[in-house]
């Protein structure tokens, strides 16, 4: 038992163990050509836009589960994210499909995807048009 009940977290979810490990990484592209034009950080955005968690209609990036993405002065680009839950069923597959589709935009070279779990994902991380989305206002 923990202080917010037996096998419940601060939330008042059960806890579960997560499906993949914290700091799962997930590669994916090649190195720029010396020379090459990188790509913007909206066509990096907008390619997040086109992911999607199987179980949500709204992108991953909506979603508020792209904590952060650098891009690095060779063209790679590291991306933080998380899930809903670490429970997810997706937790496996998803980093890897974030690290394909933005390595596959023009002028972006290698993707490194960190799988983190804290701070945990909470609602309040969507943007206003996901939230109206899934009727959340």
């Amino acid at each position: 038992m923990n202080e917010f009940g037996p096998g419940l977290n601060p939330y008042g979810s059960l806890m579960m163990d997560p499906a993949v490990p914290e700091g799962t990484t997930a590669r994916a592209g090649a190195k720029l050509e010396e020379g090459a034009d990188f790509a913007t950080d909206a066509a990096i955005v907008e390619a997040l836009q086109t992911v999607h968690d199987p179980e949500i209609p709204v992108n991953i990036y909506d979603l508020g589960l792209i904590y952060e993405f650098e891009r690095q002065k060779d063209g790679d680009v590291k991306i933080l994210m998380t899930l809903p839950a670490p429970a997810c069923p997706v937790a496996g597959e998803m980093p890897y499909d974030v690290a394909a589709t933005v390595s596959a935009v023009e002028g972006v070279g290698e993707v490194e995807v960190i799988l983190t779990w804290e701070p945990p994902w909470t609602p309040e991380l969507m943007t206003d048009e996901a939230k109206l989305t899934l009727n959340m206002f």
